[in-house]
């Protein structure tokens, strides 16, 4: 998640704003920003890798290492509370420019391949009622997504903003359906003769237990994309302790409802069932237990879901362009803004990548499953080196890069004791090992392409820095870069052989 904030220095007693946000804000906030599409095609993502012991080993390890990388922005925004443009600003000040950099860029090509995912969930569902927008019209739904992302984009650039009653009823529309599903099928569907049939799925073809594991961890994390949020806005809360209370109930409410809904989903249909149903499974799930009324239902909850997610997504996706341009890692005229306030260079350049991804997608008949897998890797980027950059700070006091213009001292921020330190070193080494263990766990295929994605972003960056004047890369950084240039052009081989595809 990233929000827009001021560049400027906060001088000790000239800040007339008072912090009011208050705790159950915080929380709202957490529930509204992290449940999203995810939970909706749940079902299917769980069936189609894991079966019903697998997929809760799954989710135990997600429920610690996610709520580990929580606290690592937490902690973060405690000890670092002059770093304020957007989680990106903390793995810059740590490793560097161009891991910042990366970062971002990372975060914010995961998004806009996010948006697309939205896009086809939400036409492939109406498809479901209105047979001009399935599956068998693809051409169809790219044009239909095409001209909703630029009519959403000439009412950005306007200066328009998510309402307070958009926000409202989209979030309704989240939880009730949700609601409903749990107990309809708590209540009347579940077996616990199906959830118990084949527990391990040793008749299915989804491998050993491991490799059911490794399969669900990449769905876990995109079911909790935005579990930073209370963090990323810790400046406007009363209290820094509100913001660890908010993270830890939020993050519990949303793992439950996560749990619930796959754990139940076994229930009602084996794994292989589950696996063959369509994006929209949790509607499928309910229809199976009380007909198609039940899938209507869950269908129209998402469709509100993901139109209001993919309005404030589309807003939110230009905000890692337009920081990286005030903070000077790209040109400034993508930080530009115009009279409504709106940051339209930034929205036009997304909205044009966002496009040019329908194309590529749609061309290439490119799944809602590997979007997830796809965008789920470039979100991890700033995940990883964030958790790093804590490790660092409470080992050896600072991370590796040298303040530079631009960046506040990576060594001040208030005093910390030993004792929390220890505890800070803690989360960080929980995190840090989570989200390599994600990498490792991840499709190599999708490692690959997250390294190809990242290639194009080097135009602008080495652009950018000679015409300032700045080093492009420190003897660290090319080792990266080499890393991402083998890692894209193994992609590009791919490609070009047919051995590797979307």
């Amino acid at each position: 998640m990233w929000v827009s904030t001021t560049s400027q220095p906060v001088v000790a007693g000239t800040n007339s704003h008072r912090p009011t946000v208050r705790v159950w804000t915080l929380v709202s906030l957490i529930i509204g920003s992290t449940i999203g599409t995810g939970i909706f095609a749940l079902p299917q993502n769980a069936g189609s890798v894991a079966g019903p012991g697998a997929m809760l080993i799954g989710w135990a390890i997600a429920g610690v290492g996610m709520l580990s990388i929580a606290f690592v922005f937490h902690i973060l925004a405690v000890r670092k509370p002059h770093l304020d443009s957007g989680v990106y600003s903390y793995v810059r000040a740590g490793l560097g420019d161009f891991v910042g950099f990366a970062s971002a860029w990372g975060y914010w090509l995961g998004s806009v391949i996010a948006q697309v995912g939205y896009a086809t969930l939400f036409f492939s569902t109406i498809g479901h009622y209105v047979p001009l927008f399935n599956d068998e019209h693809r051409w169809i739904q790219a044009v239909a997504v095409s001209l909703m992302t630029w009519v959403i984009y000439f009412a950005l650039t306007r200066g328009i903003r998510q309402a307070a009653v958009l926000n409202m009823v989209t979030t309704v529309a989240k939880l009730l359906p949700i609601a409903a599903f749990i107990l309809l099928v708590a209540f009347l569907g579940f077996s616990w003769d199906t959830f118990t049939l084949d527990v391990w799925a040793r008749e299915g073809s989804v491998g050993s237990t491991m490799d059911q594991v490794k399969g669900i961890m990449l769905f876990t994390v995109w079911a909790f994309i935005g579990v930073e949020g209370a963090s990323v806005y810790s400046k406007q809360a009363r209290t820094r302790s509100d913001v660890g209370k908010a993270t830890v109930f939020g993050f519990f409410t949303v793992l439950a409802l996560l749990v619930t809904v796959a754990t139940l989903s076994y229930g009602v249909l084996t794994q292989e069932e589950l696996a063959a149903l369509p994006d929209n499974s949790m509607a499928s799930v309910l229809e199976a237990v009380v007909g198609p009324w039940g899938g209507a239902l869950i269908s129209l909850g998402l469709c509100l879901s993901v139109l209001g997610a993919y309005v404030s997504w589309q807003m939110l996706c230009a905000e890692p362009i337009a920081l990286m341009a005030t903070d000077g890692l790209l040109p400034k005229k993508l930080g530009a803004v115009n009279d409504q306030g709106a940051t339209v260079w930034a929205q036009l350049v997304s909205t044009v990548v966002i496009q040019i991804s329908v194309i590529i997608f749609f061309v290439n008949e490119t799944t809602y499953v590997s979007m997830v897998q796809l965008a789920t890797m470039m979100y991890m980027l700033p995940y990883v080196f964030s958790a790093i950059y804590l490790l660092l700070l409470t080992t050896r006091g600072r991370g590796v890069a040298h303040p530079q213009a631009g960046i506040r001292f990576d060594d001040s921020g208030p005093e910390i004791s030993a004792r929390t330190n220890g505890k800070h070193r803690l989360v960080a080494l929980i995190a840090t090992v989570y989200s390599l263990w994600l990498f490792y766990a991840a499709d190599v295929t999708y490692v690959l392409f997250g390294a190809l994605l990242v290639i194009p972003g080097l135009v602008p960056y080495v652009w950018t820095r000679k015409a300032t004047g700045d080093r492009v890369f420190n003897p660290v950084e090319w080792v990266i870069v080499a890393l991402v240039l083998i890692g894209g052009g193994f992609a590009i081989y791919g490609l070009s052989t047919g051995s590797l595809s979307l």
